[in-house]
């Protein structure tokens, strides 16, 4: 388990920094990964064959590769190993960056509706450019809502039951779904079994984000009954479960058609109340955000301070 000291610190340097722009980050070397793979394998026939058994191979080599960093860090000294614990924290998480990115959004969009739909289209991969101001803004604050799982519970959640290693594992699993992981000619069976694995790793967390998000609210049951009603409104059986959250905290719709390179996918509605959102509506979205993001890592600091009283 890792030292709550060391958790503390990686927290904390993603919470003040963001994303490290300048430094080499391991989802760069797992994108180049999956890329160098998906080029000479997803061709030909037994397509969906040669996409699980790369998709598991990347998994459980970099689940492999950290567990023995780690292992020899133990053997060599013990701070080596905090040190290395809190820069995977650091890396893995994205709550920060997220966050400003949503708020560039919307600075981009007061400014024209070209910059704003440009600036969206950093966070999103959907096809931005017939979006209207309202679509950017949908866009933007659903990305906020389904990346407080992907990028700060869900790494969260798998650092509570594998250590950092573990929470490697998570990123290379949602790196391959973010890039190998949609219904298209190219990718709908070389990149099926990655989508299905980033399913099952986000199952949990993704409910456990929509609790935290609002659990705290001054109508917490209101908002539990709307996210049972439309929290399966969703292509993904997990992403519907944050944003029914939000919408119900901000009492708006998400959803509706998408457009994904060059294909329209029609996504249901999540809420009814299609009204026009407002800077206002980012704040408090980044403030719930937030909020969810303190009570996890709270979650995470009890856990580990515990087990290592216990192993005293």
């Amino acid at each position: 388990m890792i030292n709550p000291i060391a958790f503390i610190i990686g927290w904390l340097a993603d919470f003040v920094f963001g994303d490290p722009a300048l430094l080499p980050h391991p989802i760069v070397w797992f994108g180049r990964m999956i890329s160098f793979g998906e080029k000479r394998l997803n061709r030909g026939s037994h397509r969906k064959m040669k996409g699980a058994l790369m998709a598991i191979f990347l998994i459980v080599f970099v689940f492999a590769v950290a567990w023995l960093i780690r292992w020899w860090l133990i053997r060599q000294t013990l701070w080596l190993v905090w040190v290395f614990d809190a820069v995977v924290v650091f890396y893995c998480l994205a709550g920060t960056t997220l966050i400003r990115e949503v708020r560039a959004v919307f600075v981009a969009l007061d400014r024209s509706l070209e910059e704003g739909r440009a600036q969206v289209a950093r966070i999103v991969g959907r096809d931005t450019s017939e979006l209207s101001a309202q679509e950017v803004r949908k866009a933007a604050l659903e990305t906020l809502a389904e990346n407080l799982s992907d990028g700060v519970i869900a790494p969260l959640f798998w650092l509570m039951l594998l250590g950092t290693p573990g929470m490697l594992a998570y990123k290379m699993v949602n790196t391959l779904d973010s890039m190998i992981g949609y219904h298209t000619e190219r990718y709908l069976d070389f990149g099926c079994w990655a989508a299905h694995i980033d399913d099952i790793a986000n199952y949990i967390p993704a409910r456990l984000t929509a609790l935290l998000m609002v659990i705290f609210t001054s109508s917490p049951f209101h908002h539990f009954t709307f996210i049972r009603k439309y929290g399966r409104n969703h292509a993904s059986p997990n992403s519907g479960y944050p944003e029914a959250a939000l919408a119900s905290i901000l009492d708006c719709q998400f959803g509706g058609p998408h457009k994904y390179f060059g294909e329209v996918f029609d996504k249901p509605f999540i809420g009814e109340n299609d009204r026009e959102l407002s800077t206002a509506d980012m704040k408090t979205a980044v403030r719930v955000n937030r909020t969810a993001e303190v009570i996890m890592v709270i979650i995470v600091l009890a856990e580990s301070a515990a087990i290592l009283l216990l192993s005293r």
